[in-house]
């Protein structure tokens, strides 16, 4: 069973350290945290010199507790873990959106559990929908909603892409993150 700690390890190990890709718009980041995440959660030395236990504390607090993957984790560890690692990669609000539309179209319109509203809000009505899902399909379900949640991840990795074509330096890099 997957902990926390054990997702945040994971995901310091895919983001690596110190990078400034000229191609990337987020700019400077290490640990995968950006300058301007690192700033808003006031860091203000240089980026070469953020620590991996500074960039531990922002994961835990923005990208587990604040939208709730925690509370998602404690229902399904592997469900939580992929929404924290594609949090840190795209946004809280784009993981827990992805997990409302995959639960709403695996609802069997709605006889299963109501639709949700897709608001990123991994709140109790999300919750409560995962408990539905997983205790109807169980271990089988949960897998194929894994699968569910990286098709959608990995349609993302592509629309960015063919919106901005210098993105396509990062594609297959950010494929790794699914093909596990």
């Amino acid at each position: 069973m997957a902990t926390i700690n054990g997702i945040l390890e994971e995901v310091l190990a895919k983001e690596g350290g110190y990078v400034n890709d000229p191609r990337d718009r987020g700019g400077e980041t290490n640990f995968g945290l950006t300058i301007a995440t690192a700033r808003a959660n006031g860091y203000t030395g240089p980026m070469k010199d953020l620590t991996r236990d500074f960039a531990f504390g922002v994961y835990n607090k923005q990208y587990v507790v604040a939208p709730g993957f925690d509370k998602i984790a404690a229902i399904s560890p592997s469900i939580g873990a992929e929404l924290v690692d594609t949090g840190v990669n795209m946004g809280p609000k784009v993981a827990a959106q992805f997990l409302q539309r995959a639960l709403n179209g695996l609802n069997n319109q709605g006889k299963d559990y109501a639709d949700l509203l897709v608001d990123g809000a991994a709140g109790q009505k999300t919750r409560d929908a995962l408990t539905a899902f997983l205790k109807k399909r169980g271990a089988e379900g949960e897998r194929r909603l894994l699968a569910l949640l990286n098709a959608l991840q990995g349609e993302r990795y592509l629309s960015l892409c063919e919106g901005r074509s210098a993105n396509e330096a990062f594609l297959f890099g950010w494929l790794a993150r699914i093909a596990a």
